[in-house]
């Protein structure tokens, strides 16, 4: 378990956070959430997608990765890095405490000094989709381990793109493993146990064929981007 004064010192950082411009005119997108199984109308206080299984716990992050950049990424930062300006979400705990905190902010904003810095996102996208973000965020990798790995990524997004073309040797079940070892070393900020990193993502994607290449390159170049 990680040390509860992480999510403390982060609660704090939050409300003193002064973001430069307000969520207030910030108009909630609609979530599509009927891949994902019904969860009663109660409000939850803890994650109910990350122990429910690998098939559902891949689509809340894939489900939430969308919500999160309609609704979250503006102010928070793409891929859940923050500029500086908004609380990195990241370092929330991925446990009760860390849930417990999220929801409620989820559900009823917030509001310093008479401004809106958060809009209540509850009723406007219910709890699907809360849960949802809360797993693709939680998920986000160590950007220090990342970074640790940006070369070797680099090295195989440029080989997977120049497949994707039809120059060289394709090694797809190589490179799978390649990845799949890369993506074993790289932890999460938050303490969840798995990181949905851009090196699990492209590994998913490849099957052997130059449009998988394609799609594993433009994986790992967005993440690569977003990293920095």
């Amino acid at each position: 378990m990680r040390d509860i004064r992480l999510a403390a010192a982060f609660a704090a950082t939050l409300a003193a956070a002064t973001l430069a411009h307000a969520h207030g005119d910030v108009v909630p997108q609609p979530v599509n959430t009927d891949a994902l199984p019904d969860i009663g109308a109660e409000w939850l206080t803890e994650n109910p997608y990350r122990n429910a299984g690998e098939e559902v716990w891949r689509t809340a992050i894939d489900i939430g990765a969308s919500a999160y950049n309609q609704n979250c990424a503006r102010c928070h930062g793409l891929e859940g890095i923050s500029g500086g300006l908004a609380p990195d979400l990241r370092f929330l705990e991925a446990e009760e405490y860390g849930d417990e905190w999220f929801i409620e902010r989820f559900r009823h904003g917030y509001t310093q000094g008479g401004v809106t810095k958060m809009p209540a996102f509850g009723d406007l996208l219910g709890q699907k989709a809360a849960w949802a973000i809360r797993t693709y965020i939680e998920t986000r990798p160590d950007d220090q381990a990342m970074a640790e790995q940006a070369e070797a990524l680099k090295a195989i997004r440029d080989a997977l793109a120049g497949w994707a073309q039809g120059q060289g040797t394709p090694d797809p079940e190589g490179t799978k493993a390649r990845l799949t070892e890369i993506a074993a070393g790289i932890g999460t900020l938050s303490g969840a146990p798995v990181a949905d990193s851009i090196a699990a993502r492209a590994a998913r994607q490849i099957d052997g064929t130059p449009a998988s290449f394609k799609v594993a390159a433009e994986t790992l170049t967005i993440g690569l981007s977003a990293a920095h």
